[in-house]
């Protein structure tokens, strides 16, 4: 786990997302394992775009795992910046592919 909302660390592929200088964006894979739960809603400063390759996953649940609504591969999903999304859970465990890009033509504006 890599902060403490419970997240797990994803595997980057390729890119690289500069959070400080707000540029880059990276492709990654990110895999909950069965019977992860995120506690906390997330929101980032740039653009996400998820795909659910395999396996389950709740979103909007609360920060017991309860509620929320249920998703199964090849679920697709893009996210403005500023957007809140999650709490997330997975009961059997799930492969998301994410992209993640901070748009130039914003930082320019």
């Amino acid at each position: 786990m890599d902060d403490t909302r419970g997240i797990p660390r994803g595997q980057i592929l390729a890119g690289e997302l500069d959070e400080v200088n707000k540029r880059g964006f990276r492709t990654r894979h990110l895999r909950f394992a069965p019977g992860v739960n995120t506690t906390k809603p997330f929101v980032h400063d740039y653009w996400e775009e998820v795909y659910l390759v395999s396996g389950d996953l709740i979103v909007g649940c609360d920060e017991n795992g309860e509620g929320g609504e249920s998703f199964l591969p090849n679920t697709y999903a893009c996210r403005p910046p500023g957007m809140v999304h999650g709490p997330f859970k997975s009961k059997n465990g799930c492969l998301l592919l994410e992209i993640h890009i901070y748009d130039d033509q914003e930082r320019q504006a």
